[in-house]
C-alpha cells in the first residue's frame, strides 16, 4: 500500500524543422518550428510533466491526448496510454523541454497503490507552481499551485469531496467519469499549503474506499 506506481516513457522523437504544411495541421504559429513528441504509460503523469517543460523551455503543449482504456489495451507496444508534443523555436528549446518533461515523469509524477493487491492505483499530486499548460487548462494564472487529483471513478467523486471541504480550494475542472482510460478526478487550486491538504485528504478518502469498499 502507497507503493509508487512509476511511469515509463515509451517513445520519443524530434522534428527539427516541421513541414510547414504539417505544422498548419499540427496548429503550429509561424514560430514553432521544431516539435518534440512523447509517449508514455501513464497518462496523467505525462501531463503534469508536460506542464514542467514549460517551465525550463521555450515550448508550448501543443497536443496532449489520453488513448481509449488505456496502456492495457494500446496499439502497439510503444503507444502506451499518452501522446504528447511539444513544439518550440528551435531544436534547442524542444530538447530541453523534453529533457525537462523525461526527468519530472520519472522522479516525481507517480501514481501510489491505494491497497495491498496493488491493482487500486490513485493519483494525489501537487503541483507548487503551475507553467502554461495546466495554467491554460485550469483557468489559473501561471505560477499558481494546484492539486491534481485522479483515482478510479468512486473513489474519486467520494475524495473530491473531501479534498474540497479540508482546505480552502476551488475546484477549476472536474474530470468526469469516465475519463479515456476510465478514471476520474479534478484540478483544484488554492495556496500551496491548501492544494497540499487537499491532496492529502483525497489520500485519506481514496485509502477509506480501499480499505471498506461497501460501507456507507
Amino acid at each position: 500500500m502507497l507503493e509508487p506506481v512509476k511511469p515509463t516513457i515509451l517513445a520519443t522523437r524530434m522534428i527539427p524543422n516541421v513541414d510547414r504544411g504539417y505544422a498548419a495541421k499540427l496548429g503550429l504559429s509561424d514560430t514553432q518550428r521544431s516539435v518534440g513528441l512523447l509517449t508514455c504509460d501513464i497518462d496523467d503523469s505525462l501531463y503534469v510533466s508536460l506542464d514542467e517543460a514549460t517551465k525550463f523551455a521555450e515550448v508550448d503543449v501543443v497536443y496532449a491526448k489520453s488513448f481509449y482504456a488505456g496502456s492495457a489495451h494500446a496499439s502497439g507496444p510503444l503507444s502506451g496510454e499518452i501522446i504528447g508534443i511539444l513544439a518550440g523555436p528551435d531544436p534547442a528549446e524542444v530538447r530541453a523541454g523534453m529533457d525537462a518533461a523525461i526527468a519530472y515523469c520519472t522522479e516525481e509524477a507517480w501514481f501510489y497503490t491505494a491497497n495491498e493487491a496493488g491493482d487500486l492505483a490513485f493519483f494525489p499530486h501537487l503541483i507548487s507552481s503551475t507553467g502554461s499548460y495546466l495554467s491554460q487548462a485550469a483557468g489559473i494564472a501561471r505560477g499558481q499551485s494546484l492539486a491534481y487529483l485522479i483515482a478510479p471513478p468512486l473513489e474519486a467523486t467520494y475524495g473530491l469531496d473531501a479534498a474540497i471541504k479540508a482546505a480552502e480550494v476551488e475546484m477549476k475542472v472536474f474530470y468526469e467519469p469516465p475519463s479515456e482510460t476510465n478514471f476520474a478526478g479534478g484540478l483544484l487550486t488554492g495556496s500551496q499549503s491548501a492544494c497540499r491538504a487537499a491532496c492529502a485528504a483525497f489520500q485519506d478518502a481514496v485509502l477509506d474506499v480501499a480499505a471498506s469498499p461497501r460501507k456507507y
